[in-house]
C-alpha cells in the first residue's frame, strides 16, 4: 500500500501488485491492474476514497458556489432543435432551460399548437435516462426509439404508435451503436449483440454484432436474423435502407476507419414476410462484376459486395434510377460522390457525380430531390446544393464563419430547417426553401449573454514539422496582449472528427471571467480530408501532440499568455491528448483536465469496443512497431516519479462503457504516486453517468462547476461578478 501526500493533500492509500507483461521482449509493469475490475469491493472503496479527497479539495475553493450560481443563470434559457417533418406533423426538441433532458414536441403544420410528444424526464427521477436513436416509419405511423440508462452505450428500444402515443408491447434489447432502418411501416432493420453478462457488461469486450429485422407487432424473439459474420466477431454491422425502400445496405467496419458495403434488393426479397422460424436461410456468397464474395451468413437475405473493404471510407447516400450514390475517398483524399451500378460494380465503371474539391467533403444528404454537400474550408462549413446528376444548383449562403448542420429531408419536401452556430453565435434555426435557395431565420436562441462583447479570430500555427494548424481564439473584446491572460486550450485530434466552431454556454462563462478559449484543429481530424486524418493516426500520432504543443508555444510567443496561465482540456481521444502532452511537456501547462481519456495504450483493445480503435492507434500485442509507438506516448506509461506535473483533475464515470474508467483510475493512481511538487492530482468519478451522451443538465452543471473552479483556482484567477 502506498499513500501520497503533498503540502495540501493526502491521497488514499493505493495497493500495488506484482503484475507485468512481456511485449516483444520488453517487460512492462502494471501494478494497478486490479483497478480494472470495476465490480470489486476494493475498487469501489478506492473510488469512494478518491472522491472524498477531490470533493474536500473542491469545497474549499472560495468562489465555487459563485461559479455554480453563474453557470446556472447562464444555462437557464430555452433551447430548441431544428424541426423535421414526418407525415402531417413537425417534430422538434425543446428544453425550457434547466430540464435534465430535452423534451420531444410536435405540432400540426408550422402554425399548429405545440404538444408534448415524449418526455424522457418522466423515465427516471434523476434525469439519467436519456433518449438515444429515434426513427419514424415511412409514413410516420410508428416511431422507434431507444433509451439509455446512466450514460451507458447499451440501449433498449421501444415502438410507439404516433397517433395514439401508445407504446406497443414489444421491446428491443441488447442494442449498442445501432439505428433503425425502416422498411415501409411494417418493420425495421437494426443491429444488436448477444445478451451480455450483467456483471461484466460495462467492461467486457463486445463481439458478434448481428443485423436483424423486427416486424411490428411481434416479440423480439421472433426477429429475423438478416446478417451475421461469425468468422469476424470484431466487426460492426450497420443497416440502412434507401428512401424508396428498394436497397438494404450493410455497412461493415473493422473499427473506426475503413469500411465495406454489402447490399441486397428488397423488392426481390420474400424472406421478411415469413416468420423467423420459417425464413429460408441463404448463404450470402454471390457477387457482381468480379467483386469478392460476401461473407457466408445464415441470415434470411442474400447479400452482394458493392464496395470491397477496408481501405476506403464509403458512405451510401441514396438510390438514383437503380444506381447507388456513394460518398467515397477512393482515389480522392478529400472525398467525392460517385454513381455505382449494382449490376456491375467494377471501379472502372463508377461515374463521378460530384468531383473532389480542394475543400474536404464532410457529408452528403438528400431532400426535395436534391443533394446537399457539406464541406469544410479551414474548419468552417460551406454547403452546396446539387442535382442528383451532379449539376451545381447553388452555394447556400450562411451567416458567417461557423458550423451549419441539418440539411436534408424527404423527397417530397419543399423546405427543411438547418442550424448555424459559432463560438459567439448561439445556435440559430433557419428555414430553407429548396426551389429558390432562400434562407430565413425561423428561431433564434436567446442566450443570456451579449455576442457583440466577444470576438473570434482564426490563426495558423506552424507545427514541429512545418504543418499549418488552424486555431480558433475567442475572448472578450479589448483583450490586452500582455502575456498574462488565462487560456483554455481544447483539442481532440483523431478518428476523422473535425473541430468546428460551436457555441458553448460553459465556455462563455470562462470568457466572461477574462479567459481565452483556444480550439485547435489538430491533425487526425477531417478538417482537410483523409490526408489530414492519416497524418495524425497510427505511426503519425505524435504529430497530434506536436500540434497542440506548438499552439501553446505560439500563444506564449504572441503575448496571449504564459506557462503559468495555460490549462489544457480534452475528452475521450482528447483525454489521451491531454495525458500525452502533460507527460511530454509538463512545464508548458499549469492545469490539465483529461476527461474520460484513453490512458493505457497497451490494453485499450481488451475492453468493450476498444478493439475498434486499433485501426486508429495500432495494437501493442500484435505488432512490435505498434508496441514501440504506443509505449512511447501512452500517458499511463510515461509518467515519471519526481516530475512536477500540472495541477490535474481527471474526470470519468462509473457507467462509461466506451472508454472504461479503468484508464482514468490507473492513470490517476500512477500520477499521484509520481507527482514531484505540490500541484494537486485529483480524480472526479461521477456516478450514474457514462462517456457523455445523454448526461442530464444537472450533472453537466455540476461537472462544469468543478472543472472551472479547479481551472480558475489553479490559474490564479478570481471570480468576477457579472
Amino acid at each position: 500500500m502506498i499513500q501520497q501526500t503533498n503540502a495540501q493533500l493526502q491521497y488514499p492509500a493505493t495497493k500495488k501488485s506484482e503484475q507485468s507483461d512481456d511485449y516483444f521482449g520488453t517487460k512492462v509493469n502494471d501494478p494497478y491492474r486490479w483497478l480494472e475490475d470495476d465490480n470489486s469491493d476494493l475498487t469501489k472503496q478506492w473510488v469512494k476514497e478518491q472522491n472524498t479527497v477531490t470533493n474536500d479539495y473542491l469545497s474549499k475553493i472560495p468562489f465555487r458556489n459563485q461559479v455554480k450560481q453563474r453557470l446556472e443563470a447562464l444555462w437557464n434559457y430555452p433551447k430548441y432543435s431544428s424541426p423535421f417533418k414526418k407525415g402531417k406533423y413537425y417534430y422538434f426538441y425543446k428544453n425550457n432551460g434547466l430540464q435534465n433532458q430535452s423534451v420531444l414536441y410536435r405540432q400540426e403544420g408550422l402554425n399548429g399548437v405545440q404538444e408534448l410528444f415524449l418526455d424522457p424526464n418522466s423515465l427516471s427521477a434523476d434525469g439519467t435516462a436519456a433518449l438515444g436513436a429515434l426513427s419514424f416509419s415511412k409514413n410516420g405511423k410508428y416511431m422507434a426509439y431507444t433509451v439509455a440508462q446512466s450514460g451507458s452505450d447499451w440501449q433498449t428500444g421501444y415502438i410507439m404508435n404516433t397517433e395514439t402515443r401508445q407504446l406497443l408491447t414489444e421491446k428491443i434489447e441488447y442494442i449498442k451503436f445501432s439505428s433503425f432502418a425502416w422498411k415501409g411501416d411494417g418493420g425495421f432493420f437494426y443491429s444488436r449483440y448477444p445478451k451480455p453478462d450483467e456483471k461484466s457488461m460495462l467492461s467486457k469486450q463486445n463481439q458478434f454484432q448481428k443485423v436483424y429485422y423486427h416486424k411490428i407487432g411481434t416479440p423480439q424473439s421472433k426477429d429475423i436474423l438478416v446478417f451475421e459474420d461469425n468468422e469476424h466477431p470484431l466487426r460492426y454491422f450497420g443497416a440502412g435502407v434507401t428512401e424508396d425502400d428498394r436497397y438494404l445496405f450493410i455497412q461493415v467496419s473493422e473499427g473506426t476507419s475503413g469500411g465495406e458495403v454489402l447490399f441486397t434488393d428488397l423488392w426481390q426479397a420474400k424472406a421478411l414476410e415469413a416468420s423467423r422460424d420459417n425464413a429460408p436461410a441463404a448463404d450470402a456468397t454471390s457477387s457482381y462484376g468480379g467483386a469478392k464474395k460476401a461473407p457466408a451468413s445464415k441470415g434470411a437475405l442474400k447479400f452482394t459486395v458493392l464496395i470491397e473493404g477496408f481501405d476506403t471510407e464509403p458512405d451510401v447516400i441514396d438510390n438514383s434510377v437503380n444506381k447507388i450514390l456513394v460518398k467515397t475517398n477512393d482515389g480522392a483524399p478529400n472525398f467525392k460522390v460517385v454513381l455505382i451500378d449494382p449490376a456491375d460494380n467494377r471501379k472502372e465503371n463508377w461515374k463521378t457525380v460530384i468531383p473532389e474539391k480542394p475543400e474536404a467533403l464532410q457529408s452528403v444528404s438528400t431532400g426535395g430531390g436534391y443533394l446537399f454537400a457539406s464541406y469544410l474550408k479551414d474548419a468552417a462549413t460551406k454547403v452546396y446544393q446539387y442535382s442528383y446528376g451532379g449539376k451545381l444548383v447553388r452555394e447556400i449562403t450562411l451567416p458567417g464563419i461557423g458550423t451549419a448542420s441539418g440539411f436534408g429531408g424527404e423527397l417530397s419536401d419543399k423546405d427543411f430547417f438547418y442550424t448555424f452556430t459559432s463560438f459567439n453565435y448561439p445556435p440559430t434555426i433557419f428555414r430553407y426553401e429548396i426551389s429558390t435557395g432562400t434562407s430565413e431565420v425561423f428561431r433564434k436562441t436567446e442566450a443570456k449573454f451579449v455576442p457583440e462583447n466577444f470576438e473570434t479570430k482564426q490563426v495558423f500555427v506552424t507545427s514541429k514539422d512545418g504543418a499549418k494548424v488552424p486555431v480558433f481564439l475567442t475572448y472578450k473584446k479589448g483583450l490586452q496582449l500582455d502575456g498574462n491572460n488565462p487560456v483554455l486550450l481544447y483539442g481532440y485530434g483523431g478518428f476523422n472528427i473535425a473541430m468546428t466552431p460551436a457555441f458553448s454556454i460553459s465556455n462563455v462563462f470562462f470568457m466572461e471571467q477574462g479567459g481565452v478559449y483556444a480550439q485547435v484543429c489538430l491533425r487526425g481530424g477531417s478538417e482537410y480530408g483523409e490526408s489530414w486524418h492519416k497524418a495524425g493516426m497510427l505511426q503519425n500520432k505524435q504529430n497530434v501532440f506536436n500540434d497542440l504543443i506548438a499552439s501553446a508555444e505560439w500563444l506564449i510567443e504572441n503575448k496571449y499568455t504564459n506557462k503559468e496561465k495555460i490549462a489544457v482540456r480534452g475528452g475521450s481521444n482528447g483525454g489521451l491528448l491531454v495525458g500525452a502532452v502533460m507527460t511530454q511537456r509538463p512545464d508548458l501547462f499549469k492545469v490539465a483536465i483529461p476527461q474520460v481519456g484513453v490512458m493505457d495504450m497497451l490494453r485499450f483493445h481488451k475492453f468493450t469496443v476498444g478493439w475498434g480503435w486499433a485501426v486508429e492507434y495500432g495494437n501493442a500485442e500484435k505488432n512490435a512497431d505498434d508496441f514501440k509507438n504506443l509505449y512511447g506516448y501512452s500517458p499511463l506509461h510515461n509518467l515519471k516519479k519526481g516530475i512536477c506535473y500540472p495541477a490535474t483533475l481527471v474526470t470519468t464515470a462509473d457507467h462509461d462503457d466506451r472508454v472504461v474508467p479503468a484508464h482514468s483510475f490507473k492513470f490517476a493512481a500512477t500520477l499521484q504516486e509520481s507527482q514531484g511538487c505540490a500541484n494537486p492530482t485529483l480524480i472526479r468519478i461521477d456516478s450514474k453517468a457514462g462517456h457523455g451522451a445523454g448526461k442530464p443538465t444537472s450533472k453537466q452543471i455540476d461537472e462544469a462547476t468543478d472543472i472551472w473552479s479547479f481551472v480558475m483556482y489553479n490559474l490564479g484567477m478570481t471570480f468576477k461578478q457579472q
